[in-house]
């Protein structure tokens, strides 16, 4: 008796003639996609370190330099775009920007308007990291994290060590990227995997996944660099590589909310400020996306799909920055109206006398 051929099939065991037999695990096929799977985390969280490390030497380096520059040159709402711009790209984190602006705030050293400017021009500088990360260059990232080792370990000097932290620390990043995106390639065979990246295509669950992830890692900047490794290898289309960058947005907002707890009403606004700012544009983004889809892809021209990605982030928030500007005093008004100032004794006092 001749037993039925069989044929496997996503990791399962079917009958050439329709019936399946048994539901057969193949440990090989799901060993490699859990091994992919662990690359990628290693990757991710080497990534990270190296966006944590590179944000502290750069804060070693400037001392309370930033605090000082974000305290003098936001005398208004375009300075205080142009000084969110260069201290986001300086320090590589618009979440530490605005936390500092929030700082500031709280301490009456910024005005609630003049942190409004800061976090629009936070917004801007983040995109600077994509731009970078779209360089692809992982494979020379050993060139300079052995230069930013040689610095570390042979000079006492504090601001060499620094310095050399800071380039060790890039060349970690390219490497983290470079890790993650070759993981992803055995990843191609997986229908289960393929499947998931396409439904991303969905706007809304682009959205909500990059959201969900960027507050699970606490990175934005990881986000997008995680969806420019996939699209590198075909593994994600360029349109839902923008729904999860607009994700990115949103949940980047989560740890500037977090650092608002205990402050005063006016850092409070700022916090919600840069969540309301962020789901306005997105919202824009969403509603708009096919039409902004396609003037990134005329104005990228024949560029690589990595550093198509990049410019649609730059281009978002800097557009976002654009058509915000005229309601600036309009939001300044919402935001006194969702988090009011705090009545004062003296005022509940003298309120009830008048309703008496």
């Amino acid at each position: 008796m001749q037993l039925p051929s069989r044929s496997h099939r996503d990791g399962f065991l079917f009958l050439n003639n329709g019936v399946t037999f048994s539901l057969y695990l193949d440990k090989n096929y799901w060993m490699a996609d859990y091994k992919s799977l662990f690359i990628v985390i290693a990757g991710l969280v080497l990534f990270l370190f190296a966006l944590n490390k590179l944000s502290d030497h750069l804060k070693e380096l400037s001392g309370d330099k930033m605090k000082k520059v974000l305290d003098r040159f936001t005398s208004n709402l375009f300075t205080g775009i142009l000084t969110g711009v260069i201290v986001t790209i300086l320090l590589d984190s618009s979440s530490a920007v605005i936390i500092m602006a929030i700082a500031l705030v709280n301490v009456h050293a910024m005005t609630f308007r003049q942190a409004m400017g800061v976090v629009m021009g936070a917004n801007i500088g983040t995109t600077i990291s994509s731009q970078i990360f779209a360089l692809n260059i992982g494979e020379y990232a050993a060139l300079p994290v052995a230069a930013g080792f040689l610095l570390m370990v042979m000079h006492k000097r504090k601001v060499y060590r620094d310095i050399g932290g800071i380039i060790f620390s890039f060349g970690l990043i390219f490497f983290g990227l470079f890790t993650m995106e070759e993981a992803v390639e055995p990843l191609r065979n997986s229908d289960y995997f393929v499947s998931w990246m396409h439904s991303l295509d969905t706007t809304w669950k682009g959205v909500s996944t990059g959201a969900f992830v960027t507050l699970v890692i606490q990175s934005s900047s990881a986000t997008v660099g995680m969806v420019i490794g996939l699209a590198s290898k075909g593994l994600i289309s360029f349109a839902a590589s923008v729904s999860v960058m607009l994700g990115a947005e949103l949940g980047t907002c989560a740890d500037t909310l977090i650092s608002t707890i205990g402050r005063n009403r006016a850092a409070i606004r700022t916090g919600v400020f840069h969540l309301i700012f962020n789901i306005i544009t997105i919202t824009l983004g969403v509603i708009f996306l096919s039409g902004f889809t396609k003037l990134v892809l005329w104005i990228s021209g024949n560029a690589s799909i990595e550093q198509k990605i990049a410019n649609a982030h730059m281009l978002f928030n800097g557009l976002g920055v654009i058509i915000m500007i005229p309601f600036v005093h309009w939001l300044e008004l919402l935001m006194k109206k969702l988090v009011p100032d705090r009545s004062s004794p003296a005022k509940k006092h003298k309120k009830s006398i008048e309703m008496a």
